[in-house]
This record gives C-alpha cells, structure tokens and sequence, in this order.
C-alpha cells in the first residue's frame, strides 16, 4: 500500500498512516508563479495498490477547485506510472450538494465531478457522509465506498445523554434516513427507547424557512440534532430552537462536517444549543479561538473509520 497527502495541513493524514502504521509516501508538488502546480510522486507507483487523501473544503489557501483539480492531475500521473488502483480518499467531497435539478438549466455538479474522477481513472472513491448516499453512489461508476459519520459519534453518546430521554432528530426533511439509521442502531445498543423527530425546512434563493413544525416526541429529551454538515449553522441554530419550544431538554447539533462559513460563530453560539460536535473531515480554522463557540465544539477522530475502510480494501485487492 502507498498512502499520500495532497495537502500539508491536513492532520488527518498523518493520524491515518499511524494507525495503519505507514508512512505517508512522499511527493512533490510545484508551484509556478502563474499559480500552476506540478505534483509527482517521489516514490514509484508501479504495481501498487495507491490511496491519495485529499479532503475538498474550501479555504484556508486554496478554493475546492483548486484542490479538486490537484487531486485529480495526481491520480492521473500515478495511473501514467503504473499504479495498478488508485483511490481517493476524500473525507469531505465538495460539490457533493448539488446532486439533482432544483431550478430551470441547473447543473448536476456532482454527477460532473463523478466523471472527473472516473476519466482520470480512479478505481475507487472513500468519502465520509456525503449530502445524499444515494444520489453519490448513483453518480458514479467507479467503486464508491460510504463512512457514516454517526459511527464516529456513537462513543459520545453516553457522555452526552445521561440516563434521561433521548432522540434523534433531523434538521430538515432531507436528513430523514440519516437519523432514522442512527436511531434504529442506538436503539438496539443502548437497549432503550430512542425517540425520533424532524423539524420542517425550505430553500428557495439562498432563504432557508424554519423552525416551527417539529414531528416527533421530544419533550423532556436530550436531542441529538444529526446533519451531513454545518455551514453557516442557520438550519442547526433554527432546527434547535423549535426542538427546545417542542420541550426538548437539551439539543446537541452533530455534523460530519463543520464548513463553520459566515455567520456560524453567532448561530451557533444560540443558547438554544447545547453543544456542537463534527468529526476532524474539515479544520475548523474559521471559528475564531475562544470564542463563544469554542467552548461547546468537540471534535472527534474520523480516523478509525478510514483506517477500517482502507484495510478492508487494501485486503480485498491483495486477494
């Protein structure tokens, strides 16, 4: 197995080989100054079963095209030398949002980017939560593998529940599946009920309307309030005002991925929310240090998924 790193910064790379006690293999990567890069591997890929980890965040130095278009001349070059597979292993994929038509002429820009990874000859993709499972395993032909981020959270659970009543609950109608899944499992682990709830959303423009009809049994619970992402923290800060209206007792926002863009640091400082949890797919380098925020957010390890995921299939391929 040859494991790289596109990107410096990222920590989740480095935790990574550690737990699959290997070493990130080294790479160059030029930049000229029109803002063009170079990227060859320093080690030689021929005959190798090859992961390339690259999460697609926008920002702190580059855009997501940025990113997406370096990974993507990568895999190319290591297919040019020989690998014999090369995956992605994208823990937060950009564009994975817009997967179908909402408005006259729009874009499918996920299937797009599916067909950029599969003409550069990606064998296989590893994201963690994407927006809708479905629509991301639909868009592509090359192997997609799928990590759910609740599993990461499953260890919190009981520090964060008590003994009390406890739900799951859905920002929006969208996330219905994702946190009717991580009920049923909590349910049958935890051997107690687990309610569940879903509060109301529409987007129309760029206007999120919320925050008044919830479904479900939350009075006297602690809710866990479970989505793909926080972005501005519009939807998890609206959601958990309804659920505390509802009588929920207390509501704990929890997101694969925390993007934490515009004004995230004033919705999520809402009272409303107890605490905000995300998995390390995306630094929250946009959260200003001590900030309100800062004392509610946990972060925990997506690692131990990916590690399992590139283990069974670095097993599969040795077959």
């Amino acid at each position: 197995m040859l494991l790289f790193s596109l990107d410096p910064e990222c920590r989740l790379a480095p935790a990574l080989a550690a737990a699959l006690d290997e070493t990130l293999a080294r790479h160059e990567d030029r930049r000229f100054e029109d803002g063009e890069h170079k990227l060859r591997p320093l080690v030689d890929p021929r005959g190798d079963d090859v992961y390339v980890v690259s999460s697609l965040h926008g920002g702190p130095h580059e855009s997501p095209q940025d990113k997406l278009c370096r990974l993507l001349l990568f895999i190319a070059t290591l297919r040019e030398h020989g690998a014999a597979r090369v995956t992605a292993v994208v823990p937060y994929l950009a564009y994975a949002r817009k997967d179908r038509r909402t408005k006259p002429l729009d874009p499918v820009t996920l299937r797009y980017v599916a067909q950029l990874f599969e003409a550069v000859g990606t064998a296989q993709v590893i994201v963690l939560e994407a927006h809708n499972v479905a629509a991301f395993q639909n868009a592509f032909r090359c192997t997609t593998v799928h990590l759910e981020a609740h599993r990461a959270f499953d260890a919190l659970v009981g520090e964060l529940a008590g003994d009390g009543a406890l739900a799951v609950a859905s920002p929006d109608p969208g996330g219905v599946k994702r946190s009717l899944l991580w009920r049923e499992e909590l349910e049958a682990r935890l051997v107690r009920p687990v309610h569940f709830a879903m509060v109301d959303k529409r987007r129309s423009l760029g206007l999120v309307t919320s925050g008044k009809l919830v479904a479900g049994d939350v009075d006297g619970a602690t809710v866990l309030l479970l989505d793909d992402l926080i972005a501005s923290g519009e939807t998890m800060q609206s959601a958990a005002t309804a659920l505390r209206r509802a009588g929920a007792r207390e509501v704990i926002a929890l997101a694969a991925h925390g993007l934490f863009v515009g004004a995230a640091a004033t919705a999520l400082a809402d009272a409303h929310i107890g605490a905000v949890v995300v998995t390390d797919s995306v630094p929250a380098f946009r959260l200003p240090a001590g900030g309100p925020v800062a004392s509610k957010l946990r972060v925990v390890s997506a690692v131990p998924l990916f590690a399992q995921a590139l283990r069974d299939s670095h097993t599969a391929w040795l077959r």
